[in-house]
């Protein structure tokens, strides 16, 4: 499967993601867009992945520039989960362990379709510096391996005026948990 936007497709994603950096500059002090852009047209493959998160409810927006390596860092920023990202388990093996009642699909397995990945712990408390997410919801987060290898996997939420970090069987799923994801431009 081609994972390319048409010029149609570009250029209203792009007319959103610029919407979005300019209405949340606290998000990004000090970058510019038109620099992001440049970034951006010079790949498809990143344009077709932000795609994917912006249908699936996401809100993708960019939270920090890596200057080492000249990346800038985009994240779901939706208020709350993304809506499209719900009701599933951790990963494959959690998946397939389920004998009955299994969910459409996994947390990995949907990042790993659509080109990001799914932040970890500190990049769920640092996103949460930024404005106040998943009052409502909570996401999935990037599990340690040796924590998943006991059958575990980690999920983040904002309650009580703090970040909480919970552990649940990996096959769990509810209709309020989903995933955030990253991509780096």
């Amino acid at each position: 499967m081609i994972k390319v936007l048409s010029p149609e497709e570009k250029e209203g994603l792009l007319g959103t993601l610029k919407v979005r950096f300019e209405k949340n500059m606290h998000r990004h002090e000090n970058l510019e867009w038109d620099k992001v852009q440049v970034k951006l047209e010079a790949n498809p493959r990143k344009i077709w992945s932000l795609n994917e998160m912006e249908i699936t409810g996401g809100e993708p927006d960019i939270i920090s520039y890596d200057q080492e390596n000249d990346e800038y860092i985009f994240c779901d920023c939706s208020k709350e989960t993304p809506k499209g990202r719900r009701s599933i388990c951790y990963d494959r093996e959690a998946l397939e362990s389920r004998k009955k009642h299994k969910p459409e699909n996994s947390a990995m397995d949907m990042a790993n379709e659509m080109g990001i990945e799914l932040i970890t712990e500190q990049q769920y408390r640092a996103l949460q510096e930024l404005e106040i997410f998943d009052q409502k919801t909570s996401s999935w987060v990037k599990t340690p391996a040796d924590i998943r290898k006991l059958g575990g996997a980690l999920f983040c939420d904002y309650r009580y005026g703090h970040v909480f970090l919970y552990h649940n069987g990996a096959d769990s799923y509810y209709a309020a948990r989903g995933f955030r994801g990253s991509l780096r431009v």
